[in-house]
Formats: C-alpha cells, structure tokens, sequence
C-alpha cells in the first residue's frame, strides 16, 4: 500500500511532455490515466535486474531471471475524480498467474489489479495485464512506404527524449525505452521501444472526456516508427488505436 499527497508537478510536466491541456487539478481532477504519474514504486537500486525491471519487492515479481517483461494492455475505470492537493492510497495485488506455451517459448500472464482511494472512496480502479517471455529475438519488420496523419489523426514524434521523459516520470528503469545499445544487442530490438503505457495514453488523450477504457497492446513500437493515434465514435463508444508511419497497427482500445 502507498499513500502520498498528490501535487500538480506531474501532471504539469506530463502536459508540457504532449502538449496537451492541463485541467483544474484541484476542481475537476487528473484525467483518465494520469494516476500513472502518481503513487510510483521507487525501488532500490539493489532491487533491479540487468534489464532496469525490479526482479524482487515488487508486485508482479518476475517468474523466474532472464524472463522479459511486457505491458501487453489493460482496464480502467475512473469512479470518481482523483483530485491534486489530497491524500490518494494505492493498493495493489495480483489477481492471477497463468503459464502459456508460445511460439516463443514459454509465457507467464499476470494480471495486476490497483484500486486508488482518496476521501475513503475508491476513485480508480485497474487491471494491468503483464506477460513475462523467455529470452528471445523479437522479428524485425519490413518497411513500407510512409502514410502521412489524416486530419482525424494526431501524430507523434517519437524521439529518444521523449522516451527518456517518460520513463523519468513514471521513475520507470526498463533499458528498453532509452538504452539502444542494450535494446539490440541484449533483447534483439531494432530501436528503442515506445512505452505501452505512453500508446495507451496518447489514446485517451485523443478523446479526453470518457470515465473507462479498455485497450490491448498489439504489437511492438520503435522510436524510429513514429506514433499515429485516431479516435472515432461508433455506437455510443469511442474506439481508439496507434499506427506506425507505415499503417502498421500497434494498440487498440474503447472509451466509453
């Protein structure tokens, strides 16, 4: 359990990172997934694996050394409005653990669930699906001719400053997201990795407004593929994804 007293610097800095509009913090509260900037786990340095990924006092804790990490999507509801200026706990637990063998290897699934009260209401709660893989070359993708942001879409520029941004707001370590020489030549990656969490993000920014969102990780992102997101509304919903600059779908999700 973790409780701090929330103050507007992250949220402040995450708008400045996207260029998007900060809210009244202390009125109307933090926008859907921006908890993520808030209640962080800090570990010890000590506590890290070669990867920058805690491998001990952490929930999840990875299955077994060497297994790799990914965010592979999750589900949010926002019960109320988590606000700047008061007292927020985060409670977290693992819901369940599952072994699946893959093409790749073996698979672990976790399921992570985090419930955030502030006014002895829960006011967040989410479930994070993790997989754990075992080591393994990740397939490099063949490049196609660029298809340029229509004008329903928000495009991204995915530089190694933005990921190192994020990563130092979300006090993320993963090697992934700024250590290119570690990204090829350890984990097999062509570039450095966009962050799932950002992905999600940038798609519920695209449509701002909505209380729940549920959305899946697809497929890898690399700094040198760009980031396109589209929202469009479809049956009272709002569905969202992330492309590459070559039309290559990476995420996807429903607002409602």
């Amino acid at each position: 359990m973790t409780s701090e007293l929330l103050l507007p610097g992250p949220a402040v800095a995450l708008g400045a990172l996207l260029d998007v509009p900060v809210p009244d913090l202390e009125r109307d509260g933090l926008p859907l997934l921006w908890h993520w900037f808030y209640l962080l786990d800090r570990p010890a340095q000590s506590d890290l694996g070669l990867d920058g990924h805690p491998v001990r006092n952490t929930i999840a804790t990875p299955p077994g050394p060497g297994r790799r990490r990914m965010w592979a999507g999750g589900r949010v509801r926002a019960r109320g409005a988590l606000r700047c200026g008061e007292i927020a706990t985060r409670r977290s637990s693992v819901l369940s653990t599952q072994d699946k063998e893959g093409r790749s290897g073996l698979l672990t699934f976790v399921v992570v669930r985090h419930e955030i009260w502030q006014r002895d209401e829960l006011v967040v709660e989410e479930e994070q699906d993790i997989v754990y893989r075992a080591a393994g070359v990740t397939p490099r993708f063949d490049s196609t001719d660029e298809i340029p942001a229509a004008e329903d879409e928000w495009a991204i520029d995915v530089s190694p400053t933005l990921l190192f941004r994020f990563s130092a707001l979300t006090y993320n370590a993963h090697r992934i997201h700024y250590d290119r020489d570690y990204a090829r030549d350890v984990e097999g990656y062509p570039g450095l990795l966009t962050h799932g969490p950002l992905q999600a993000l940038a798609m519920a920014e695209a449509a701002r407004g909505p209380r729940s969102f549920e959305y899946r990780l697809i497929s890898p992102l690399f700094d040198h593929q760009g980031m396109v997101v589209k929202a469009v509304e479809d049956s009272g919903s709002i569905v969202t994804s992330v492309r590459d600059v070559h039309g290559r779908r990476t995420a996807t999700g429903v607002l409602r």
